[in-house]
């Protein structure tokens, strides 16, 4: 079997051109976003973008009435991602969403935004005809949006397992591990959560910690999720997960903890936390607090919003049951765990991890093989969930509180 490598001189020069945002950011996109304020205006919003969805527009929105502070500050970070280069806000008008406040906060990142608010605009007809004007002047300006040099050391990356099976702590998951050491040792960002499917594995969380004070809260923040899960009566292991020869929460959890590899971890973030260096970070998705809305994430790409909205350009999806889900705003790479599921979805998959299981790759080549991937869709080719027009996006109410610089490294 081929051996995996480390990091050379070569790969930390090889870079691509990406995309210099005014407040500093480098994207690897270059969208305009159609955001939805209400479920009100979703209808309108999707009307606005649907001529467009091949052509670099992507859709989000936050369906309430009334928003919570998580739901805000979400969604702020998701309009001024660096993927991001404009922003239509669309509001019935009688929503409680704090509409100017967004729309100053897009604009203070330096992109272009406007707001169209149906009940003023002359309702649904008159307020398409108008975003759909605004879009297709934006898709013109940004081609005028300059170009700068990146590299692996820009990147922030995301990971998530869904769909896990008893093949995926033997495959995808270690390898995407594998891929993460590759990427902080590149000098990039790297994301791993599901506090939910942590048990069991404290003590290694704490182990990693750069400082005592980051071990400790890395422990409270499994033990938060354990106690959320057993007000609940259950934990994060659903039949599909047996189906797949999983056993117990805690083998799914060994599973999990695999993707985040082997560095120290530098952090532990809440839900639009913006990494303030490179390094590993552990992403709390469990609300704080008392239970009060029911499952943490009610699909994986809640989770997968979260991580967005922390900056993470692209997301690896380990799943060796089978997910066809993309995202709005940063593309998703699947990396299918089990062979036979990737016979079956090939279609939907960008690699195939299952080969290890063949005999055919190790762990460390499956790495390597991720992390070179992954370079070349951040220099702009597409995942397949992308050329498949996957776009899903969903946020729904959590509450969290801040955790303090303790949790941070300095910046």
């Amino acid at each position: 079997m081929t051996d995996g490598s480390p990091i050379t001189n070569a790969d930390l020069a090889r870079g691509w051109q990406g995309y210099q945002r005014r407040d500093g950011r480098k994207g690897i996109r270059n969208l305009v976003l159609v955001v939805y304020l209400v479920e009100c205006a979703h209808h309108v919003a999707r009307e606005i973008w649907l001529p467009y969805r091949k052509t670099g527009v992507h859709l989000a929105g936050f369906p309430g009435c009334y928003p919570n502070a998580y739901a805000r500050r979400v969604l702020g970070g998701v309009c001024t991602h660096p993927n991001v280069g404009a922003v239509l806000l669309v509001s019935l008008g009688c929503e409680s969403f704090d509409a100017e406040g967004l729309a100053q906060e897009v604009a203070a990142s330096g992109r272009p935004v406007e707001t169209l608010v149906i009940q003023q605009a002359g309702g649904t007809e008159k307020t398409i005809r108008l975003g759909r004007s605004w879009v297709k002047r934006q898709l013109v300006a940004l081609q005028e949006v300059p170009r700068c040099p990146m590299t692996a050391a820009d990147l922030t990356i995301g990971t998530i397992c869904g769909g896990s099976d008893a093949t995926s702590g033997l495959t995808a998951n270690p390898a995407c591990g594998y891929a993460f050491d590759l990427l902080v040792d590149s000098g990039g960002t790297a994301i791993f959560e599901e506090t939910g499917e942590l048990f069991g594995c404290e003590a290694e969380l704490s182990r990693r910690a750069i400082t005592p004070e980051l071990g400790n809260a890395l422990v409270d923040a499994v033990s938060k999720a354990f106690a959320y899960y057993a007000t609940l009566g259950h934990a994060s292991f659903a039949p599909g997960n047996a189906e797949g020869g999983l056993t117990t929460i805690e083998e799914k959890s060994l599973g999990a903890y695999l993707k985040s590899g082997t560095r120290p971890i530098s952090g532990l973030l809440k839900p639009g936390d913006v990494p303030p260096r490179p390094g590993l970070y552990l992403l709390d998705v469990v609300p704080d607090g008392e239970v009060r809305f029911g499952f943490p994430n009610i699909a994986d790409n809640a989770e997968i919003v979260e991580m967005i909205a922390c900056g993470a350009h692209a997301v690896l999806f380990t799943t060796g049951r089978g997910s066809v889900v993309g995202s709005a705003v940063a593309p998703v790479i699947k990396v299918c765990a089990n062979p036979e599921t990737f016979r079956r979805l090939k279609s939907d998959m960008d690699i195939n991890a299952g080969e290890i299981l063949l005999g055919k790759s190790d762990v460390p080549a499956m790495g390597r093989r991720i992390f070179d991937y992954l370079l070349e869709i951040a220099a702009g080719k597409s995942t397949v969930s992308e050329r498949l027009g996957h776009q899903e996006f969903i946020l729904t109410y959590k509450t969290f509180e801040s955790l303090g610089a303790a949790c941070l490294p300095p910046r």
